[in-house]
């Protein structure tokens, strides 16, 4: 993987920057994106959200000025969406979850494919979740467009196979750390119960009975960097220790 260049959405933080941390290790050029910023001094980074047409031509500006090209994306970044009742979510919470999680996607690989296509092929990795291959009650907005990512991950592996360029979805599950302390909180708040009981729910719904580090997620993001996965392509891995349902 030495020397392969590669942009990370969302990489500051959280599971974007354990991918970051481990792609850099493994001796590739990373550039990354986010939001707020970046506190890896040692990474080039462009501030950008996603959702913004705008910010994603400037960002592969960005990616072209300071790696001379694009073998691999992450396209990482993603919200959690609001929770609560179909009834009382707001079309603006689901437009936003929307052009996020799933129309970020789009943007980014729309501006990535022609440069893959110039390096010969590449790889594109596309953040799901758990909550792609299950109805998610409470969190309409997100399990919505996690089920897009599936989608759009198939559809770009079948279009883009014959130009050496391969796309799969990663799928995670319960993610140690304060987004989903948040979510099993939010939930709790949503369904009545107390934080501690909804917190052993998501857990016994977990094979494994255990939450997923973001270290694992990076861990399947190497693999299918690497040559270990140059013949896997449109498939949805789950990196969650086997959720059995949301």
């Amino acid at each position: 993987m030495k020397g392969l260049r590669v942009l990370v959405t969302a990489g500051a933080a959280g599971i974007g920057q354990a991918i970051t941390t481990a792609l850099v290790d493994a001796g590739t050029r990373v550039h990354i994106c986010d939001v707020a910023p970046s506190s890896m001094p040692d990474v080039s980074s462009s501030l950008a959200d996603v959702s913004s047409e705008a910010d994603v031509d400037r960002l592969f500006d960005d990616v072209r000025a300071k790696l001379g090209g694009l073998d691999v994306l992450v396209n990482n970044a993603g919200i959690a969406g609001p929770t609560g009742k179909i009834e009382d979510l707001s079309l603006d919470d689901w437009r936003r979850t929307l052009d996020v999680d799933l129309t970020g996607q789009f943007l980014c690989a729309r501006r990535a494919v022609p440069m893959l296509k110039e390096a010969g092929g590449g790889c594109i990795i596309n953040m799901s979740s758990a909550a792609g291959r299950f109805g998610y009650a409470f969190r309409t907005p997100y399990a919505s467009a996690k089920w897009g990512v599936i989608g759009l991950t198939q559809s770009l592996a079948k279009e883009l196979g014959p130009s050496n360029i391969r796309v799969n979805a990663i799928l995670p599950g319960v993610i140690k750390g304060p987004r989903m302390e948040k979510v099993i909180r939010d939930r709790a708040e949503a369904t009545g119960v107390p934080f501690e009981t909804m917190e052993k729910q998501y857990l016994d719904r977990i094979s494994l009975r255990r939450m997923t580090g973001p270290e694992d997620v990076a861990a399947m993001v190497l693999f299918l960097v690497s040559d270990a996965g140059r013949n896997i392509s449109g498939q949805s891995l789950g990196v969650d220790g086997n959720v059995e349902s949301l």
